[in-house]
């Protein structure tokens, strides 16, 4: 596997590394983070023409571009990938609205073929789309022993506006994939979730979707407020520093939901996930140290697919929460990964309004928020 990248910035231009790039033609995927109007102005999709005439280009608006250790705003982050012995697909499919998310996840995965199919990595576009369903309609679709990871865009802080783009220009309502076919492929994936607890475990007694009302009967808004006491204020904004853990079905295990918006009006709260009534919740709050420790924890359990092997590509796809959480820190968590997948690796990702990732070892992806999301790559 050979790799290269390149950041835009509005006053350096690009920069690449190599400082003369040298895939050209043999590059296989490109993927291209950053701002859809940062594209436009650096005219990445023309660059990506010109030196990899022969390259799939995938990727996605974003919160925050990550390319080694560096952690950018108002850039491009593009990376260069050269498979040496793995094929790759890749698919499109386009939505009408949140109501054909899960159709549109399962179609994806029924678009690559399914001979030879290692891992699927994916990119959604998060606002008019219902991203539970998107990767319950994935999972729906996966032949057996295959994995997925990947993430959902962002708009900034902004949440009005994302896009994905698939050897295109930007669109909204669509997710993208790229499949990994062969034997000489080793892929791995892990999330974080190692929030701090902060209060005690409630019901879910009244939601629809991913709209919350009542946590054990009360108003949900209510319960927020009382906890958060001045900083109640801030809401939405400050939601993103507590997000809730739901319970997913009876593993025993949760996911991290992050707050989008709250309406005073119904005093219900709109999470990045859905809600589902009975399932058991916690408000969860996060330090530094133990997002960072936790990350340490990751980037091992991703690697552990690899059979021992040293990964040469990771690709991070990080709430933009923890971006927050971490503010003139968030370099670290980056170079947590760093640390545990070796110089060896290139890394490449962006700040997401949403990950997808296994909940534990072995089992299946699930929608996460507030979670860095690993995914580790090497060729044997």
């Amino acid at each position: 596997m050979n790799i290269e990248h390149m950041t835009w910035s509005e006053n350096a231009g690009w920069r690449s590394e190599p400082e003369t790039p040298v895939l050209g033609e043999q590059a296989q995927i490109v993927l291209l983070f950053g701002a859809a109007n940062r594209m436009r102005a650096s005219r990445a999709f023309e660059l990506c023409k010109q030196h990899y005439p022969k390259a799939h280009v995938l990727g996605c608006s974003t919160a925050g571009q990550i390319q080694g250790t560096d952690v950018t705003l108002d850039t491009v982050a593009l990376t260069a990938i050269a498979f040496e012995h793995t094929p790759v697909k890749v698919a499109r499919v386009r939505m009408n609205g949140p109501e054909d998310s899960f159709e549109a996840g399962r179609t994806l995965v029924q678009s690559l073929p399914a001979e030879g199919l290692r891992h699927v990595l994916v990119l959604s576009e998060v606002i008019q789309v219902d991203a539970n369903q998107v990767v319950a309609g994935i999972n729906a679709a996966l032949p057996p022993g295959v994995t997925v990871s990947g993430g959902f865009s962002a708009d900034g802080d902004r949440q009005q506006l994302s896009h994905i783009w698939c050897d295109g220009d930007p669109e909204q309502s669509s997710v993208a994939a790229i499949g990994l076919y062969g034997n000489r492929v080793r892929v791995g994936s892990a999330a974080t979730g190692l929030w701090g607890q902060f209060g005690p475990l409630r019901t879910i007694t009244k939601s629809r979707g991913n709209v919350l009302y009542e946590l054990d009967g009360r108003s949900a808004l209510a319960i927020y407020k009382e906890y958060l006491g001045e900083l109640a204020s801030a809401l939405p904004a400050a939601g993103l520093l507590f997000p809730l853990a739901v319970s997913v079905g009876d593993t025993g295990r949760s996911v991290l939901r992050g707050l989008l918006n709250v309406d005073e009006s119904t005093q219900s709260m709109r999470f990045a996930g859905s809600m589902p009534e009975g399932s058991e919740a916690r408000m969860m709050m996060g330090t530094i140290e133990r997002l960072v420790d936790d990350t340490l924890t990751a980037a091992g359990e991703s690697m552990a697919p690899l059979g021992g092997v040293t990964p040469q590509l990771a690709i991070l796809v990080s709430c933009n929460g923890r971006r927050h959480v971490l503010k003139q820190r968030v370099e670290e968590e980056v170079e947590a990964v760093k640390e545990v997948v070796g110089d060896g690796a290139v890394l490449t990702g962006f700040y997401s309004c949403g990950e997808i990732a296994p909940i534990g070892p072995g089992e299946r992806a699930e929608l996460h928020n507030e979670t860095l999301a690993i995914t580790t790559l090497a060729e044997v």
